[in-house]
């Protein structure tokens, strides 16, 4: 897929204090500075791993992906239907298990660097594609065990994922809970209504 894992722990444990500060402070006032102290560390070390904060934002894309794939982690996925597979992560998309996964404020600030960043919007094409690959891979095993007629799983999962982006940047300045809700689910059963079944 050409993207690198955070593997090591302590780098991991530099970009998630990078994103706590991020979330505090806004990602334009993170800074390797504050990181390192906020971990009680010296900011060479956090430069063995990020030379630069420019390192820091790339591994904190890589972080929001990490973080993002979770929402395919379905519990008791081994005794369910492909199908229940299916509806079980797109409720999740649409639910505030999908949008308490990361904060919105750094997410967007990091959509907003690739506009000006090539490797950002590099990674960020990748966070996406894998995204859409796993909804596509579920969607197409689906398709196989004759659970659903979708013509092209694909497509299909570029859609949901659309309405999705598009349903929490608007979501994002509704502050009624009811109204939110409302929403939220309308967008759901718009994309459960794209598998062309009914739960």
């Amino acid at each position: 897929m050409g993207r690198k894992s955070l593997r090591e722990p302590r780098q991991k444990e530099i970009i998630i204090a990078f994103y706590e500060l991020a979330k505090k402070e806004g990602l334009e006032n993170a800074s390797i500075a504050k990181t390192a102290q906020l971990i009680n560390i010296q900011p060479s070390l956090i430069m063995h791993y990020f030379k630069t904060k420019e390192y820091l934002l790339y591994g904190l894309v890589e972080y929001i992906l990490d973080k993002y794939l979770l929402i395919f982690d379905v519990k008791g996925k081994n005794t369910i239907s492909s199908l229940e597979e299916l509806i079980k992560v797109i409720e999740r998309l649409f639910s505030n298990k999908w949008n308490l996964l990361f904060d919105d404020s750094v997410s967007y600030s990091c959509y907003a660097l690739t506009f000006r960043d090539k490797t950002i919007q590099g990674r960020y094409r990748i966070v996406l594609k894998a995204l859409r690959s796993r909804l596509s891979a579920l969607i197409s095993r689906c398709i196989a065990n004759g659970e659903i007629e979708v013509k092209n799983a694909e497509t299909t999962a570029d859609l949901i994922f659309v309405l999705v982006d598009g349903a929490y940047y608007y979501l994002s300045l509704i502050r009624d809970k009811k109204e939110y809700g409302e929403n939220l689910k309308r967008y759901k059963d718009h994309a459960i209504s794209l598998l062309d079944i009914s739960v």
